[in-house]
């Protein structure tokens, strides 16, 4: 789970039933699962491509969804940060040992994220890059407040706007760099939508072909609530809800 210091680094989806989510997933993205040792009697699934782990998973029904993990050099020093800027703390700093150490907060509009410093000594696998399939292919802020938003994720964490794009009676779609330098970005940022509740991450999957994998979710009890429809640079999305309430998207090259 090395992850250079101001970047996605790590998913974790909340969820009633792991069992279910577990294969859900693996048949839709193309994930194996594997279960992990028992931490303070929290049981913790892991979401894997070969030896690598992507994302993990554990019981938490309350609060269905995705969260994002952003790697910070002192996760104490980060809490005051934010604080300060704004956001929250939902639960303190705690050690997973030999592994992290993290804090769940929100930013200042209200969207989860999860600070984390990995532990030097953890192994970490070489993870496949994006556009495997299973890879993490982009990452969506929806918030209430884009220009603020932006401010808070550049000061904290230090990412940069490469463009605006206009997006008409959506308002503007604000694409970002996490400081790896990709061509095409990391993510994007936009005012959220009236219908949708609360302001929040998107994280999307890359599959093999978004016909394919829409055929997935569909066979597997998840719903397709916006796509497919193609984006700029020519790749194709969908964003759907799986079985247990858990919004999430796909992203592939393919259609």
């Amino acid at each position: 789970m090395f992850t250079p210091k101001g970047r996605f680094g790590w998913y974790e989806l909340m969820t009633s039933d792991t069992k279910a989510a577990g294969k859900f997933y693996s048949d839709v993205v193309g994930w194996t699962t594997r279960e992990m040792p028992s931490t303070g009697g929290m049981e913790y699934t892991t979401f894997n491509l070969g030896e690598a782990g992507i994302a993990g998973m554990l019981t938490l029904p309350e609060h269905t969804a995705w969260v994002g993990y952003i790697s910070v050099d002192d996760v104490d020093a980060h809490i005051e940060k934010i604080v300060e800027a704004g956001g929250k703390l939902w639960r303190p700093a705690t050690d997973v040992p030999g592994m992290l150490r993290f804090a769940v907060m929100s930013d200042p509009q209200g969207a989860a994220i999860v600070v984390f410093t990995p532990n030097p000594a953890m192994p970490s696998p070489e993870r496949p890059q994006p556009p495997t399939p299973g890879t993490i292919g982009w990452h969506e802020l929806h918030t209430t407040d884009l220009e603020a938003g932006f401010e808070f994720y550049n000061k904290l964490f230090g990412w940069t706007k490469l463009s605006d794009m206009d997006m008409g009676p959506m308002g503007v779609y604000r694409i970002f760099d996490e400081g790896d330098h990709k061509e095409m970005g990391d993510g994007g940022m936009m005012t959220k939508a009236p219908q949708i509740p609360v302001p929040h991450w998107a994280f999307y999957f890359n599959v093999d072909s978004i016909g394919a994998a829409v055929k997935r979710v569909e066979s597997g009890g998840g719903k397709v609530i916006n796509g497919p429809m193609q984006v700029p640079g020519g790749s194709w999305i969908i964003q759907g809800q799986d079985p247990l309430g858990a919004m999430f998207s796909l992203v592939s090259n393919k259609e």
